[in-house]
């Protein structure tokens, strides 16, 4: 069973995978890291309040709460950001400017999450 350092410590790692592949102009790989990233920090966020939540829907679903919880309406289309990131990973149809762009929203967000974990 994984602890909130555990989901924060797969976050870290999945940003600077993502980093080093932007760097290195693979795009599609980065996407789904930055998806990870986003992932694993409501993962944290949820464990913090002793809930598990693991499949797409349940994630959206406690982003929702979330953005009820901490009256903070950006969480919802930071998150998207992600969502998009993680289509680009099998579809590779996104300019890199916008996964770039995207991968911005994904750090909001998770600065967003990390101050309440």
């Amino acid at each position: 069973m994984e602890s909130v350092a555990d989901y924060l410590r797969l976050n870290g790692k999945y940003f600077k995978e993502a980093e080093a592949l932007m760097g290195k102009g693979d795009y599609v790989q980065a996407s789904e890291k930055f998806w990870g990233a986003a992932a694993e920090i409501v993962k944290a966020a949820a464990d913090k309040r002793g809930m598990m939540v693991k499949s797409h829907g349940e994630l959206f679903g406690f982003v929702s709460e979330l953005t009820h919880e901490l009256g903070d309406p950006e969480l919802p289309r930071l998150f998207s950001s992600a969502s998009l990131l993680h289509q680009n990973f099998y579809e590779d149809w996104l300019p890199p400017a916008m996964v770039r762009n995207l991968g911005e929203a994904v750090k909001e967000f998770v600065e967003r999450l990390k101050t309440e974990i």
